[in-house]
């Protein structure tokens, strides 16, 4: 009788012991997905919400001047100096309709495009000085390099899966655009594939 006794005490202990480990490990998973929460709140209140603005724009607003097509030169000539405009006058703005895209699967000799809308949402112009791309298997074909306020100027990134071979790798390529927004002078869009082996 006094060892059933025991036995049914140590059993309640380890019981007691078992039902604490385990909230201790729920109040840390809460724990651990409030700050996972509170910091991914963080970040889309505070990044700044011209990287990828939800924007739209009409055909006409469409810059067609001094065209651009960016390759992997990183040490190429410059258009022109950045012309930074004066710290107290009225500034242009970059903003894009999204600074990342994924591709997705794509072939191993795929060659693929997608269009990235540049807009100036400032009130001066805005001057892309140069433009280039990260790896050679990346260009970008902009339809303007002088964006007035309140216009676009579309830029095709084009993504040639077959020019190195990356089969069974996925793969991040991106423009960095020099320009005279001064809050963001190089500005960049990135893309992502992921290439099958066959």
């Amino acid at each position: 009788m006094a060892a059933a006794k025991r036995t049914r005490r140590k059993k309640a202990r380890r019981n007691r012991a078992r039902k604490r480990r385990q909230q201790r490990t729920i109040q840390l998973m809460i724990i651990a997905l409030g700050v996972l929460l509170v910091g991914a709140s963080a970040f889309w209140l505070l990044r700044d919400p011209s990287a990828s603005a939800a924007l739209e724009y009409h055909p006409e607003d469409v810059v067609y001047d001094r065209p651009l097509r960016a390759v992997h030169e990183m040490e190429g000539a410059k258009l022109n100096e950045i012309p930074f405009l004066p710290a107290d006058g009225p500034q242009p703005k970059i903003a894009v309709s999204e600074d990342f895209y994924n591709f997705g699967t794509v072939g191993p000799n795929d060659v693929v495009t997608y269009e990235f809308a540049i807009f100036n949402i400032g009130d001066a112009p805005l001057t892309i000085s140069r433009a280039y791309t990260t790896c050679s298997c990346t260009t970008a074909d902009f339809t303007a390099t002088i964006i007035p306020p309140g216009k676009v100027s579309i830029m095709t990134l084009t993504f040639d899966a077959g020019y190195h071979d990356v089969a069974g790798q996925t793969v991040r390529r991106g423009v960095i655009i020099e320009n005279n927004d001064p809050t963001q002078p190089e500005f960049e869009i990135w893309v992502q594939a992921s290439v099958a082996r066959e």
